[in-house]
């Protein structure tokens, strides 16, 4: 009976080892992209950073820099739409994308959820609101009482907050919050200055809005997982880039100014 036994438990770890032991997982996120061809990158519709051409593809700065390194990988570069910038750790560390590529404020918030990238554009966040009444706001204290919209966990969100104004609206994206300043139905928006520039004035989406005031200046980053093995790729990378002048190019094409 005892070897009956004996023989049994031994035939269950050997079949335990089978099924587990050989399905190890490497840690590295860099081979698990590799492995499935694609790297899958999170984004929002944000020009220049990210937006759809007229052909319903997916370009931008960040969308072009995101290719570069898809390319460098042996991979290609999938978008994914987050439909909430609020819950984008969440969708990163279940795997549903790779990086958070999207003109990412670096924060400490992003520090402590993500390996986050060295920098590599400078940004501010900026007010927009009706071109004729821009000039009557000139600093935080003059619009306590306005209606704010906000992208939801974004960097323009957390300005209010640290300013103590708490009379907005958190939406999906900044361009839903540009929306609301035109139609009406917000008086202001804070809204990244890279977005201002190429969304707002004459010739724009938006000629009747104009930018502000900036509340912030700041940094952008790409977010990958904790722990990742592809940050230090990326940064290696992005350090010959810069130094060779690929990336200045790119910047150049989009208006931008890269991080020092």
């Amino acid at each position: 009976m005892k070897k009956t036994l004996t023989l049994v438990l031994a035939m269950m770890m050997l079949l335990a080892c089978l099924t587990g032991c050989g399905k190890k997982d490497s840690g590295s996120d860099m081979k698990a992209v590799q492995d499935k061809g694609k790297l899958v990158v999170g984004i929002t519709d944000y020009a220049p950073m990210d937006f759809k051409d007229e052909n319903g593809d997916w370009t931008g700065f960040d969308a072009e820099f995101a290719r570069m390194f898809a390319k460098e990988l042996g991979v290609e570069a999938e978008f994914f739409v987050l439909t909430d910038w609020g819950m984008k750790f969440q969708e990163l560390d279940s795997k549903n994308i790779d990086a958070i590529w999207n003109g990412m404020t670096i924060t400490e918030e992003v520090k402590l959820n993500s390996s986050c990238s060295n920098a590599y554009v400078v940004n501010a966040q900026v007010v927009v609101m009706k071109a004729d009444v821009v000039g009557s706001y000139p600093n935080a204290d003059s619009m306590k009482d306005l209606k704010f919209a906000v992208e939801n966990g974004s960097a323009g969100q957390a300005a209010l907050d640290d300013l103590g104004i708490t009379g907005y609206v958190t939406l999906q994206d900044q361009a839903a919050a540009l929306m609301e300043v035109a139609a009406g139905t917000s008086d202001a928006c804070v809204i990244d200055i890279t977005m201002a520039n190429a969304m707002t004035g004459e010739g724009t989406s938006y000629d009747n809005l104009a930018a502000g005031i900036s509340l912030t200046s700041e940094e952008y980053g790409v977010a990958f997982r904790k722990d990742s093995d592809m940050t230090a790729k990326f940064n290696d990378l992005m350090a010959g880039w810069m130094a060779d002048g690929t990336l200045d190019a790119l910047a150049q094409k989009y208006s931008l100014t890269l991080a020092k």
